[in-house]
This record gives C-alpha cells, structure tokens and sequence, in this order.
C-alpha cells in the first residue's frame, strides 16, 4: 500500500481529528489513527470509543489498503517538515511503515487495521441542520455551564431541546445555568440529546468559521455531524435531564442594568480581595448607583468599587461568587447586561439588555448568604 501526499495538508486534517484518540493503556490501539484508501480517497478516523471523528482527502494512490498509524509520532514528524509531497508505503503483511519526505526516511510499525474499534454507522435517524457559526456560538455560550461531577452524568453535557420554532441548548452545574435558544431553527419532529462534553469541544475547535451548514443526525444513542472533509460521531449521554425550566425565577421585579465591560473589569479586581475558597462579592444597588465590595477577613483584605447604573426596583444586597458572574459576563457579547433578581436568597438572572432577533439568553446564578456585619 502505498500513497504520496502534502505534509501541510495530511497535518491538518490530522490534527483536526487527533482531539479524538485516546491514550488508553487498556486499548492501544486507540492510540492510532486508522487509514484507509479507496477509490484514490484517503479516510482517516479517529476515537476513543465514546467520540470518533472522520476525515478524507483526494490523494495519489496504486493501491487500496487500510492500516493503523501511531498518531503521536506521525504528528510530531509532520509538524517539523517542511511543506512537500510525502510519500508513505506500508507492507500490509508486517504492518512496517516507511515514510519518506525529501532526503528523509522514517520508519515505524503499525497496528493491524481489523483491530481497529468500529466507528458506529448512521441508521433510524432524524435530522437537523444549523449554520456552523450558530453551532459554534450555541456551544461557546453553553459548555462553560457543564457540570464536571461524575455522580450528576446528566449534567456532564449539554442538553438540546428540538422543537418544530425552536432549538435550545441548556446546562447546568448546579451553581449556574445557561439557556440559549435559537426560535430560526426548527426540527422536523420535537425530541431531546445530551451532547457530551468532550465532543462538544472537539467540534467547536474545528468547525470552520465560514457561513456552511452542519448535518446533524441523531437517532437513540449517536448524533452524527457532518461538515466539509470532517465528521464527529459521539455516543449520547443516556440520562433524564433534571427540569431546568422549574428552577427559572419567573417573578423578578429588582432590575439592574450595567455597562457589561466595566462590570466584569470591576468583578475582576475586587475579588482579588475576596475569600479565597467563596470568591464572594457583595452587590449593593441603591438608586442609580452600584456598590461592589468583597473582603477576607483572615488577611484583612477588601475592595469597593462603585458603579454607574440603571435600577428599577427597592434597594437590594445581594452575595455571589465573582467566578461565575465573570464566566457569565465573558461569554455575554452585548454592551450592556440587565440582572434581574426577587430576594437576596433566590437565583438571579443575566441576559443582554438589548436581545437580539431570534436569540435568545439566559443565564443563572445562584447566590451566595452574605454574613452581614
């Protein structure tokens, strides 16, 4: 089996789907990629049994053929090549690669590609396609949300709600929730996903970032996207989605609204000062005037900051964790920010003050008790 093709073009698609394998000291071989020629097309896949993403280029070839590569190396040895026509011959009978680039030759041993893990195929599937810059803001305004405790598996991924008018994407750790819904996009028939993490952040570092469509087809166990040369398959998480929509204050009659930038510069610097384990800062609003302050007592460290804002409401303090009020505001791209909140001990609410057309954010934060002095 042999085929010659351009190291800057062979790097790239590797390493848009490398994020995939895994380094598993149980399976090996999931440590390779699988390449297989046919028809002069060169199909590369990678996986890690619950995420597996597919790659394929116009190549040279004499020979049709499939063998596993060790990804490591490979990619290691490309990145220090120049950009040339690298040729690759492998003796299907012993697995023994030879790779020759220039004057260079290098040789390393393969797996047997029958040992490779089967990527799962398409089969009882609906389907649903979303611009990719949408599928990449949906994902960047939600993953940040995804819970990272094991024992709550529904809350490790991002859950997609398909309705006829609408997609939502949610997540929640408990501490914080996103909601971010997209009313000009719709499926054919309304049904729900958890997308899993890792997958979610394998596709939003290689979608393109033109205006292209992604195929998204999904059926019990898989969703399957498609754009461009690449595809992603993940397993889903098979888990109930606790009811995002009941913890979702509908009452809200304390409005602040604030420059986004200023508040998230002035949250920055005033928990410096904050507890190290709360990250708690006070919000004090009165007027039209917002008082952020935070202090730890056992290094008598505090901060204060005053703001300029809009309020309608009755004068109001309120405690949270700084951290997640900066994630919110990081990942919230209008100028300003409206928070929305009741009582001091119920969760508040963050959206941009301007919404834009047929889109929709929310995001929640839960409160911290404040010891009042």
């Amino acid at each position: 089996m042999r085929f010659i093709v351009s190291t800057s073009t062979l790097l790239k698609q590797l390493q848009a789907i490398s994020g995939a394998s895994s380094s598993s000291t149980v399976l090996p071989i999931l440590e390779n990629f699988l390449f297989e020629i046919k028809d002069n097309e060169l199909t590369i896949s990678a996986t890690d049994l619950q995420t597996s993403m597919v790659t394929s280029l116009q190549i040279e070839a004499k020979e049709e053929g499939r063998v596993a590569m060790p990804s490591k190396i490979l990619i290691e040895t490309l990145k220090t090549l120049p950009d040339q026509p690298v040729a690759f011959s492998v003796d299907t009978a012993t697995m023994a690669i030879e790779i020759s680039a220039g004057d260079g030759k290098y040789k390393l041993s393969g797996e047997n590609a029958d040992d490779f893990p089967k990527i799962p195929v398409v089969d009882n599937i609906s389907t649903v396609n979303i611009a990719a810059p949408i599928l990449a803001e949906a994902i960047s305004k939600t993953i940040f949300a995804v819970s990272s405790d094991e024992l709550r598996p529904a809350m490790s991924g991002v859950y997609v709600q398909l309705a006829e008018q609408s997609i939502t994407f949610v997540s929640t750790d408990a501490h914080k929730l996103v909601r971010y819904r997209r009313t000009d996009i719709g499926a054919e028939k309304p049904t729900s996903l958890i997308l899993p993490k890792k997958a979610l952040n394998l596709l939003k570092s290689s979608l393109p970032s033109d205006d292209i469509n992604v195929s998204i087809e999904y059926n019990n166990t898989n969703a399957f996207f498609q754009f461009g040369h690449v595809s992603l398959i993940c397993r889903l998480i098979d888990e109930r989605y606790p009811d995002y929509e009941a913890v979702i204050p509908q009452v809200n009659p304390n409005k602040l609204t604030v420059e986004r930038a200023s508040f998230l510069n002035s949250l920055r610097r005033v928990v410096i000062f904050a507890n190290k384990t709360t990250h708690q800062v006070r919000l004090k609003i009165s007027g039209s005037e917002l008082h952020i302050s935070a202090e730890d007592l056992d290094f008598s460290n505090e901060a204060h900051e005053r703001l300029s804002c809009q309020y309608e409401g009755d004068d109001m303090e309120i405690g949270f964790n700084a951290r997640f009020l900066v994630e919110m505001l990081n990942n919230l791209g209008s100028e300003e920010v409206t928070l929305e909140m009741s009582t001091p001990n119920r969760a508040g609410l963050l959206f941009p003050a301007i919404k834009e057309d047929s889109e929709d954010v929310l995001m929640l934060v839960m409160p911290v008790m404040l010891n009042n002095n």
